[in-house]
């Protein structure tokens, strides 16, 4: 989205990136105009007419104020590159779940007396205890 801020002859234009849309282009089309019906510019503080208008790629609304009219461009665009994103993997297989965990090899089996006692404690032997 492209919109006028500002008054006057500190008027300017900021981009804002609205949504990322995962689908079609038309999809992604039906969701941009949604958003344009709906939007509401910050400018003009009394608006006397509204014009949504339908281009190409996306949506131009026009809002007349007292004075001045100011403009929204709202465009539908392919994401090429983000500097911010996660970096992807080259190797296609390294998107792939890891396999099941190799087991850790299980401790020799613990003479227990009758009573489930270890018959031998697991302290005696060690060196590092002193």
């Amino acid at each position: 989205m492209e919109t006028t801020v500002g008054m006057g002859e500190r008027k300017r234009t900021e981009a804002t990136v609205l949504a990322h849309v995962t689908g079609s282009r038309e999809e992604a089309l039906a969701e941009l105009e949604r958003r344009a019906r709906s939007h509401t510019p910050a400018h003009p503080l009394s608006p006397r007419r509204r014009r949504l208008l339908r281009q190409d790629d996306g949506f131009l609304l026009v809002v007349d104020g007292a004075w001045q009219s100011y403009v929204t461009r709202f465009t539908v665009a392919e994401l090429l590159e983000d500097s911010a994103a996660p970096a992807r993997p080259e190797d296609p297989r390294a998107e792939l779940p890891p396999g099941p965990a190799l087991a850790e090899p299980s401790p020799p089996p613990v003479e227990r007396d009758e009573d489930g006692v270890p018959v031998r404690p697991s302290w005696l032997g060690r060196d590092d205890l002193r």
